[in-house]
Order: structure tokens, then sequence, then C-alpha cells
């Protein structure tokens, strides 16, 4: 089968590797979309993603939608719709019972963080555990599935917030995850959702997505003390200061944007003088059953996914993920069964 690798920073290869076999437990899934995610991007430009360096050739990809290829137990029958839940969840710990995905030792699909690395989707055929194989409804189609895992990470984040019904809510930073949680909060019943970005393009799919109002924070100021709820999508520190600014007092901060492991300048004065209430996020637990079930329901959301590359054309797609002024979404349609790239 065909796969594309990551050896190093801006090094990517499409070759050919073993298909993999399911064991007990297993299914195989032939993969039909990958999303690139700012973790993809991380590994390909930077050769890592934060502290995880890539040390082996790595496949990406945990953002996928396909159909079941091969379940040695019988219970999926080939071309069974799918997608995946991408974590395999580690050693319980005292205190966090209940958030697996908290737990040490787990992994993630196309991860660097792992050793050896945990392969990702980016590959005509994937091999993952029973549990994380999510069924779709017919009435979804496989493209807009391949949205489930980031939506899930932005229902994560939701869910932090203790209810948005009739809220007031700013989502700082319109790129895919900020999108994904505008289309999930006016879903959700919130009153009234604004957005923050720093390109045009960004902001105009925030408003596509139901944004009623959007703010280029280059040349205007955000509200203050405007806001039930505010979430911080971009990870940049000065929309960070712009979160604390703009929550009302006794307001609830959601961080969903990651930041880089280091020091960075964060105005913490509003936090204190307004007691806000200030959650991180990581990933998610199990969101992505409540993705899959709002991505079927509400297809508008599928308006997220602005480039559709072949996956022949893999560093374009890198590309213009890259480029934030003029892509949401971006996704790779795996090659189709007898395709090759010389083809």
């Amino acid at each position: 089968m065909k796969a594309a690798y990551i050896d190093a920073r801006e090094t990517l290869s499409i070759r050919e590797t073993p298909v993999p076999q399911p064991g007990e437990g297993e299914v195989r899934i032939r993969v039909d979309f990958v999303g690139i995610c700012g973790s993809d991007l991380h590994y390909f430009s930077e050769g890592a993603n934060g502290a995880f360096v890539v040390r082996e050739p790595l496949i990406p990809g945990h953002e996928l939608s396909g159909r079941v290829d091969l379940d040695p137990s019988g219970e999926l029958a080939p071309g069974t719709p799918v997608t995946v839940h991408p974590a395999r969840f580690g050693t319980p710990i005292e205190g966090a019972e209940d958030q697996p995905h908290l737990w040490p030792g787990g992994s993630y699909l196309g991860s660097a963080s792992t050793w050896p690395h945990t392969q990702g989707a980016l590959a005509e055929q994937l091999v993952v555990a029973r549990d994380m194989v999510r069924v779709l409804p017919p009435t979804l189609p496989v493209r807009r599935a391949a949205l489930a895992e980031p939506l899930a990470v932005a229902l994560h984040g939701i869910a932090k917030t203790g209810g948005v019904a009739g809220k007031r809510v700013l989502v700082t930073g319109a790129g895919p995850i900020g999108l994904l949680a505008i289309a999930a909060l006016v879903a959700a019943g919130a009153a009234e959702v604004h957005a923050t970005d720093v390109l045009p393009g960004p902001l105009h799919r925030a408003r596509e997505l139901g944004a009623v109002r959007v703010f280029d924070v280059t040349s205007e100021d955000v509200p203050a003390s405007s806001y039930d709820i505010v979430m911080e999508c971009s990870g940049v520190a000065a929309s960070v200061s712009v979160a604390f600014r703009a929550a009302r007092p006794a307001g609830v901060v959601v961080q969903v944007g990651m930041v880089p492991d280091e020091p960075r300048p964060v105005n913490l004065a509003p936090f204190i003088s307004k007691e806000l209430r200030v959650f991180g996020t990581f990933r998610f637990h199990d969101e992505i059953d409540e993705a899959v079930r709002l991505l079927d329901a509400h297809p508008e959301i599928e308006a997220v996914i602005t480039h559709e590359f072949p996956a022949d054309r893999i560093e374009d797609a890198f590309a213009a993920a890259k480029d934030s002024a003029s892509s949401g979404k971006v996704v790779v349609a795996v090659w189709p069964e007898g395709h090759s790239p010389e083809s």
C-alpha cells in the first residue's frame, strides 16, 4: 500500500509499505479522507511538534474517515463507513479516573510523542483497535465525517463551560477549531456568538458558520467585560489576554488552542479582579460520538472544509493548510483502489 511519510523537517515522501494485518480485537480501515491538523503542520514544517521530535519516518494524520476493509471478528462488514477515535488511553491516575484522555502512557495516531512513533492515517489502510471505531449514520457522508475529531476537540471545550444555552460567547481565533467551535456553539443554543482573528478570510468564514459579529483585532478593540464565556482557540498569548479582558466578572474562559511549552507574556490582572473561572482542555474523552451526531444533523458544518487535495499532491495540501488567510480545514482524499501516483 502507499503511505505518506515525514522523514524530517520539510521532507515528505510517498512510498510503498506493507499492508498492516489486524489481530484479535482490531479492524483494518480503508482510509478515504484525512484532515491536516496543526500538529501535522508542525511535524512537516519543523520536524517536531513542541517537544515531540520526528526520530523515525512518521505517517501523519489523526483526523480520518473511511470504510471497514477487514474485521476478523465479522462484526463489521466490509465497506461499513466509519471514523476513528485516534487515542489509546494509558494508565489510570488518582483524581482523574473518569478522564482517560489525561492518563499517562497513552498514544495518539500520527504522533511522535511515543517510541516507536504511533503511525497515522495518511495511508491507504490503517489498523486500529475495535473500540476506536465509530460507525457512521447512513445519512452522514464520509467526507464530512473527517471533521469528527477536530469537532470533538471543540465540543470538549464547550463541555468545560457548564452550558452555553442562552449565553453570549466570544471565540478568539477563527482557524478550523475556532470555526467548528462557532458552529457547535450555535447548534447548542448560544444566544450570540462573536469571533476574533487577524485576517479577513477566517473572519468571513466565521460569519458563514454563525458568528453574528467579528473583530479584526489588528484594528478593532473587543468590548471589555462583555461575554459570559470566551473560548480561546488561537493559542496566541495576546489572544489569551484579550480573552481575560473580554470575559465578564465571574465569567468563564476556556483555553482550547495549544500554546508553546515556554513562558509567554499574559496579562493576569483581569483574571484576578473579575474572579474568572479558567479551564484548560487537552484533546477530548468521548465527545467524538456527539461530534458524529452533530455532523449528521448539521450538513452546513462541512463548509469548514475549504480545500480538498488528492494524496498525490500532499505537499500542496500542507502548503494550503499553512496559509490560514485562504484556508479553513484542508482534507486529503486518500488514493482510491487501483490508483497509483504515476497514473
